[in-house]
């Protein structure tokens, strides 16, 4: 396989900015499907849509893999959800994906979502292209939405393409790097044609051209050179410089068009295979698993050891499928490899290459390569490798879930089906959590939001045939503290034969952003112990012992988070001290210290963004207020108001309702987690009152 004709990207983009319709049509023109679906409305629904709850809410819920040929090059594709709620399938897609698309409303412009999405592919260091769609509605404004990119994403992003006609007299693109007229023909859009530039245009694309070639030139003396001495730049250096730009992820290239109306898609598909990186361009680094800090180089080498990623894992009726990126080497169906985490041998008995849910069976692949395996039972996010103790890559971010519901069977026989599919959901899905709550024994999940745990009940219903009682949402409050307290703690136990003897003096305290931000807001501990008062050897037992204490706050049982302990001094005994006395020792002097700190319980806050048309905006607000919620700022366009707040997540249960009888179901809106605060001083009175009555035993 050439690798230089290899691309692995991904889409991803805000809801409803037209992801899967741009998917659907890059596959028709690549030849890979014939015939256009729709993502809503009747038909067998988008072919990267292809669960039956895709299909009937017209969202995309899972990650899709396809891999499509154009111009002599071959395109592995990933589709990636819109929703918050999903935000694990596009954060394990931009993990091993070498460039990406990133998809804007021509309207709605950079929206909360894909500031989350541009975070992401920052995290990951994934190039990527810029797709306005939908330029034929009312009220599209592609250069709003580079200006946005740039000041809301801080990203040096230019037009590559100025609009022939704007909202429904849109007919195609002026190409700035050729100087062409772009026009596509055909009931479906596929046939490209190539005009010289309307004259009422080519002022403006003159314009544009010299705006795009002083964008790039800062990244090329050479063009700048060439700028100042008025010469003429030749459309390969442009594409160098571009290519060279992209990868490095300081330019983004901005495209036009309308997914739907089949404009401007070809171009595109070009774009990717001229600009977005190779395997080749994009090596990959792991850590060695008996030496954490020596970095290991990964090449895209057929013939060095094989090390990949299992980047997804989805259960079907015919076993487990690993969605594995290649990373170096080759794998071979049969051959047996090693999973670097537990260290345990499996063999790959079967290697498919996806397209959405069919597949195709395949003998090896290799390096670069995006492929599913069949026959091995692993965890998202583990490494394998030819060699034991070869590899470790990085893992995949995991946010934490947010929300949580019991869930029980209608009937008892059902019990083994419901914990099966719960298992296997789990295993799929790193943000979706099972527990049992110990006081209450009930069945909890836990996840990202409302939507994420709603689709999950409707799984279970399908696939498994199992009717469940969903308990009411419960939010996952924390409990923090507010002022420093000093502790000095003795634990002595004197019973027949050796006794118990530990001491700790110190102080615990409440971070500050930047500790908590280096820890994720878990425990900071400082050994600040000299000259051998307490030895090192217990150190450790005493940090596992504050450690143990966090799980459940003395204030309401919920997890404490955000505290610094610094141990400063302490005693032991030589014969009575052990590891067990100093964690017993730490439990008990968290147990005593947490309450004189003042501990207040934190809620979490969602960010939320809404749209609704400007009529209804006194009552939306209104009750935003009303909901403890703040405004942080309002927006008009178009007579759509755009509204962002900031809301506790108590307070949104059942907002798609409320909100769609406000607006007379014209009011949409997208919400994600943006920090916790502390709960206000009545309500965490009644919060506390109310878990009490809980944990006590009917």
């Amino acid at each position: 396989m050439d690798l230089k004709k290899l691309r692995n990207i991904g889409i991803s983009a805000h809801i409803d900015s037209g992801k899967t319709t741009l998917s659907e049509r890059i596959l028709y023109y690549a030849g890979r499907i014939h015939k256009i679906e729709d993502v809503r409305g009747g038909g067998d629904g988008a072919t990267m849509d292809y669960m039956e709850l895709e299909k009937e809410r017209g969202i995309t819920i899972t990650s899709a893999a396809t891999t499509l040929k154009w111009q002599n090059h071959t395109i592995n594709l990933i589709d990636t959800p819109g929703h918050v709620d999903f935000t694990v399938e596009v954060e394990r897609s931009l993990r091993v994906l070498d460039g990406a698309i990133l998809v804007l409303c021509a309207v709605g412009g950079v929206q909360s979502q894909s500031i989350t999405v541009d975070r992401q592919m920052k995290r990951y260091h994934v190039p990527r292209l810029a797709f306005i769609n939908k330029m034929d509605r009312t009220g599209s404004n592609p250069e709003s939405v580079v200006r946005q990119l740039k000041e809301k994403l801080g990203c040096d992003a230019c037009l590559m393409q100025i609009p022939i006609g704007r909202e429904d007299k849109f007919e195609g693109v002026v190409d700035l790097v050729t100087m062409k007229a772009i026009y596509f023909d055909g009931s479906n859009g596929e046939k490209v044609r190539e005009e010289a530039i309307p004259a009422n245009l080519a002022k403006e694309a003159d314009a544009a051209r010299h705006h795009m070639l002083e964008a790039l030139s800062m990244y090329s003396d050479k063009l700048m050179e060439m700028l100042l001495g008025e010469e003429e730049v030749g459309e390969e250096l442009i594409h160098d410089l571009i290519r060279h730009a992209v990868i490095e992820q300081e330019f983004t290239p901005v495209y036009l068009g309308t997914a739907y109306r089949n404009k401007g898609v070809q171009p595109l598909l070009d774009a990717i295979v001229k600009y977005l990186p190779t395997p080749l361009d994009s090596p990959s680094k792991g850590k060695d698993p008996t030496d954490q800090e020596k970095i290991i180089e990964l090449e895209p080498d057929p013939n060095k050891p094989f090390v990949g990623m299992a980047f997804k894992i989805v259960e079907d009726e015919f076993g487990q499928l690993t969605f594995t990126r290649i990373y170096q080497g080759k794998v071979e169906k049969g051959g047996t490899y090693f999973n670097q985490r537990t260290g345990k041998k499996d063999r790959f008995s079967r290697i498919v290459k996806m397209h959405a849910d069919k597949r195709e069976e395949i003998d090896s692949a290799e390096a670069g390569d995006i492929v599913a395996i069949m026959g091995i039972d692993c965890a998202s996010g583990d490494t394998y490798s030819s060699e034991p103790k070869y590899c470790t890559l990085e893992n995949i971010f995991v946010a934490k879930p947010v929300i949580k519901m019991s869930i029980t069977p209608t009937s008892r026989d059902n019990s083994d089906r419901l914990s099966k599919a719960l298992q296997r959901f789990r295993k799929e899905d790193p943000t979706f959590q099972v527990m049992t709550d110990e006081e209450t024994g009930e069945t909890v999940i836990a996840g990202m939001g409302e939507l994420h745990l709603e689709i999950y009940v409707e799984r279970i219903r399908r696939e498994y045939k199992v009717e469940v009682e969903v308990g009411a949402p419960k939010v996952s409050y924390r409990e923090s503290a507010t002022k420093p307290a000093a502790f000095d703690f003795k634990h002595k136990k004197q019973t027949g034969g050796s006794g118990q003897y530990a001491h700790v003096v110190g102080q615990m305290a409440p971070m500050t952003d930047e500790e908590a931000e280096m820890t994720e807001g878990e425990l900071l501990f400082n050994d600040n112990v000299t000259g051998g008062r307490i030895p090192k050897n217990y150190i450790p037992a005493i940090e596992k012992g504050f450690r143990n204490m966090l799980a459940k706050g003395p204030v309401a049982g919920f997890p404490v988070v955000g505290i610094k302990i610094d141990l400063n001094d302490g005693s032991y005994h030589d014969v009575d001290s052990s590891d067990m006395a100093f964690m017993v020792c730490a439990q008990n002097c968290f147990r005593e210290t947490f309450p004189k700190m003042k501990p207040a319980l934190l809620e979490p806050i969602m960010l939320m963004e809404l749209e609704v048309p400007e009529n209804f905006q006194g009552s939306v607000v209104g009750n935003i207020s009303a909901r403890r919620g703040i405004v942080m700022s309002t927006d008009m366009v178009n007579g759509i108001t755009k509204i962002i707040a900031e809301v506790p997540l108590a307070e949104t249960f059942g907002y798609s309702t409320d909100l769609r009888s406000m607006t007379q179901g014209q009011g949409t809106f997208t919400m994600e987690l943006a920090k916790y605060r502390p709960v206000p001083a009545n309500i965490q009175a009644e919060v506390i009152a109310e878990r009490k009555a809980e944990l006590q035993p009917a």
